[in-house]
C-alpha cells in the first residue's frame, strides 16, 4: 500500500507570530550563542544518537560542515547528522532548566496563546485526526500522551476538535501552570524526566505524540524503548527537525540567527535514520506531512542582511517580490522531500 504523504503549508500569519526572529536577530543570536557554549562544554559525542555507530573526527570520519563554532557529522550507517558534542544531562539542564526556557516560547495572554494555538497546532491536531479515521480510528477512541507537551498547546488543539481522552506530561512547571492557566483545566501534568520512561510504557493510551521533542531528548533510546514496550500504543505521531536547505542557508549566513541547526538542536534526522528509528522499535511509517520554513529562514536572513546592511528600501522592494512566491517555493522544496521539518506518523507492525 502507498503511503500517504502531504506536501505544503501556507506560513499565513507564521511570519508575525515570529516576528522576534527578524526584529530581534542579535538578541536570538546572543541566546544561541549561550546554548552552543553549554554544548561545547560537553564531551565530544563519539556515537549516532540514532544507531550508535562510531561517529566524529576521533575515528577519521571528515565532518559534513561547519556553523556557528560547530561541526556536524553524517552517520556512515543510518544518515543522521550529529554534532560534535554530546547533549547530556549537564546539558539539558544549563539550556531546559537553568534558562528561562518558558519566555522565549509562550504568550502572555489568552489571545495570543489560542492565535498560536489555531495558526500552528490545529492543523497538526487534525492531520492526526484525519489520517487516523482512515485506519478505522475516531475521535471516540482515541486515547492519547501528548510527551514533552510544553505550554500545552498541542493538547489545546486536540481538544478543541473534539478529543475528550488527552492529556500532556512536561518537565517544566511554569509551562504547566502556564497551559492549565490559559485553558482553565489541568490539560497537562508535571512530572520529572527519570519518571517519563515509567509513564509512557505503562500509559493506558493507543497514540503517543512527540512535536518538537524527540530532538531535544538526551536519553532518547529509554523513550523510544517505553514505547516499544507498551503494546496498547498503536501509533506515535512526531515533528522533528530535518538536515535541509535551512542547515545551508544558516551555514551561509553566519551573523543571522540560526533557528534550525544549533541551539538546542544538536541532531537532526533525515529519510534514512527516521526509517532506522521506526524499524527499531517495530514500527513503520503510516502517514507523512512535509512542510518546512527553508523560504522563510531564506527571506529572513536576506531582510536581517540588508538591515545590516542599512539597506531599508532593498528590503521593502525585496519583500514585496519575494513574499507571493514563498509558498509556492517552498512547496517545490518540500516535494522535493528536502524541507527543514516532517511530521510522521508511525504505526506498529502487525
Amino acid at each position: 500500500m502507498k503511503i500517504p504523504r502531504k506536501y505544503g503549508k501556507s506560513v499565513g500569519d507564521i511570519i508575525k507570530i515570529k516576528s522576534d526572529f527578524f526584529e530581534k536577530n542579535d538578541e536570538m543570536l546572543k541566546l544561541s550563542s549561550h546554548q552552543a557554549d553549554a554544548l561545547l562544554a560537553q564531551p565530544k559525542r563519539t556515537v549516532c544518537k540514532i544507531c550508535h555507530g562510531p561517529i566524529g573526527a576521533d575515528v577519521g570520519q571528515k565532518e559534513l560542515y561547519h556553523s556557528q563554532r560547530m561541526s556536524y557529522y553524517v552517520c556512515p550507517v543510518c544518515g543522521h547528522v550529529n554534532s560534535e558534542y554530546e547533549d547530556n544531562e549537564d546539558f539539558a539542564s544549563r539550556v531546559y532548566i537553568a534558562d528561562d526556557y518558558l519566555s522565549n516560547y509562550s504568550e502572555s495572554d489568552r489571545k495570543n496563546y489560542e492565535t498560536r494555538r489555531d495558526t500552528i497546532y490545529i492543523p497538526k491536531a487534525e492531520f492526526l485526526i484525519e489520517s487516523l479515521e482512515r485506519d478505522g480510528l475516531k475521535k471516540n477512541k482515541l486515547r492519547i500522551l501528548d510527551d514533552g507537551a510544553g505550554s500545552g498547546y498541542f493538547v489545546s488543539a486536540l481538544r478543541s476538535l473534539g478529543i475528550e481522552q488527552v492529556d500532556g506530561i512536561e518537565i517544566s512547571e511554569p509551562q504547566v501552570q502556564f497551559a492549565n492557566t490559559m485553558n482553565d483545566d489541568d490539560i497537562l501534568t508535571q512530572v520529572d524526566a527519570p519518571d517519563i520512561a515509567s509513564i509512557i510504557e505503562t500509559a493506558d493510551v493507543n497514540v503517543v505524540t512527540f512535536i518538537g521533542v524527540l530532538e531535544h531528548i538526551t536519553n532518547l533510546d529509554e523513550i523510544l524503548s517505553a514505547v516499544a514496550a507498551n503494546k496498547k500504543i498503536r501509533y506515535i505521531y512526531f515533528s522533528v527537525p530535518m538536515f535541509s536547505m535551512s542547515c545551508v542557508f544558516e551555514a551561509a549566513h553566519q551573523n543571522c540567527y540560526n533557528r534550525h541547526a544549533g541551539g538546542t538542536h544538536t541532531h537532526l534526522f533525515t529519510e534514512t535514520s527516521l526509517a532506522y528509528m521506526a524499524q527499531s522499535i517495530g514500527f513503520e511509517e503510516y502517514a507523512t506531512w512535509k512542510f518546512g520554513s527553508d523560504m522563510m529562514d531564506l527571506y529572513r536572513m536576506i531582510c536581517v542582511c540588508l538591515d545590516q546592511n542599512d539597506d531599508p528600501g532593498l528590503r521593502d522592494v525585496f519583500s514585496r517580490k519575494f513574499l507571493p512566491m514563498l509558498d509556492e517555493m517552498q512547496e517545490i522544496i518540500d516535494r522535493h522531500e528536502e524541507s527543514s521539518e516532517i511530521h510522521m506518523i508511525l504505526k506498529r507492525k502487525p
